[in-house]
């Protein structure tokens, strides 16, 4: 299975449907194979007197909160049906990730996804979760910020969702009690795949903890993977060689861009270096088990070496250390059969060099 990558355009289209669409195209050039928005409500998201990030602060100076922030980002439902319809006619799959309930429900009626991406932000948030799950599609859900039992809560959220149509849970505990078992894990693997990720932008190599990636895996038997938000592709690369299934990424048209993600985002020339070294990666790790590929085995006659005459040896006489030498000659008996041959008879004449 080729490792899904995902160009993370977020909110880097800065409310613009020009650049939003330039986005996708530019994802596609690059091959990646989904493009993400961001869909929301700022009304519904956030307060008036929520604050920004320190890296919103620093990167979004035009704004003084995070409403005003959003407003200036956000994109109607119309928008981001014409956005999957782009999607679609580029022929690169459409993701966003919905904040609320009534834009999940819009993106699912008009955008008709085969994925839908769950945020770091929202992992805490099980309602919403088990929303995304009753839609029945498989569900990409990322863990910033996250403890491992904030995970399995996440997990139990959404087993209950894909494994009941209606109602709600009885309460926290009887959810986590009832749904994180290995037999409704079991039901649901198949659907989730969890992104270890940090939510830093940008994340610090120190901080970046990707062995994450295999603990969830080993821990939780789902597929893995990693939303990257650090500067570089060196995190992402390594998350492939880790396991990863999954890599998302920001992209922008120009790091230097307003707005609050683009400097912690990837060049248009930087995403598309990453997707060809995740491409070569899945290549180099190939197969999984130690054994020699068609282009050593022409090189074994050259670069090996073998038992040959030191000196020559008459027929009938018995070999001896000084008889023999290891070098790279013609094919013949490997090194480690020197002790073998020590004490036996020669049965034939050698030449200084021969192959024994």
């Amino acid at each position: 299975m080729s490792v899904y990558v995902i160009a993370e355009a977020g909110v880097n289209h800065n409310g613009s449907m020009e650049l939003a669409l330039e986005l996708i195209r530019v994802a596609k050039a690059c091959g990646a194979d989904a493009v993400k928005f961001q869909t929301f409500k700022t009304d519904k998201l956030v307060t008036s007197k929520a604050k920004k990030a320190l890296y919103q602060d620093k990167n979004d100076a035009e704004s003084s909160t995070q409403a005003e922030m959003l407003r200036r980002l956000e994109l109607s439902d119309s928008q981001f049906i014409e956005l999957a319809s782009e999607c679609n006619k580029q022929g690169i799959d459409f993701l966003t990730t919905c904040f609320d309930r009534e834009s999940l429900t819009v993106i699912c009626e008009g955008a008709d996804p085969k994925l839908l991406k769950i945020g770091s932000g929202d992992l805490t948030n099980l309602p919403l979760i088990i929303d995304h799950a009753r839609t029945g599609r498989d569900i990409i859900i990322s863990t910033g910020m996250a403890t491992m039992s904030e995970v399995e809560d996440a997990l139990a959220a959404l087993a209950y969702g894909y494994l009941t149509d209606t109602g709600q849970p009885q309460s926290y505990s009887w959810l986590k009690r009832r749904y994180f078992t290995e037999d409704a894990l079991e039901k649901v693997r198949n659907k989730i795949t969890v992104l270890h990720c940090v939510t830093d932008y940008p994340a610090q190599p120190a901080d970046l903890n990707l062995n994450a990636i295999r603990q969830l895996h080993d821990v939780y038997k789902v597929n893995t993977g990693y939303s990257d938000h650090s500067l570089g592709m060196e995190a992402c690369c390594a998350a492939v060689a880790l396991g990863a299934t999954c890599i998302e990424k920001h992209i922008t048209l120009d790091p230097s861009l307003p707005g609050p993600d683009h400097k912690a985002s990837a060049s248009p020339q930087q995403f598309k270096a990453l997707v060809d070294a995740i491409r070569n990666l899945e290549q180099a790790l190939k197969p999984k088990i130690k054994a020699p590929t068609t282009a050593e085995i022409a090189n074994l006659e050259v670069a090996r070496k073998y038992l040959v005459a030191a000196k020559p040896i008459a027929k009938g006489e018995v070999f001896s250390i000084e008889d023999i030498e290891i070098k790279r000659s013609k094919v013949g008996q490997m090194p480690g059969k020197l002790w073998d041959l020590l004490g036996q008879v020669a049965d034939k004449d050698y030449e200084a060099g021969d192959s024994i």
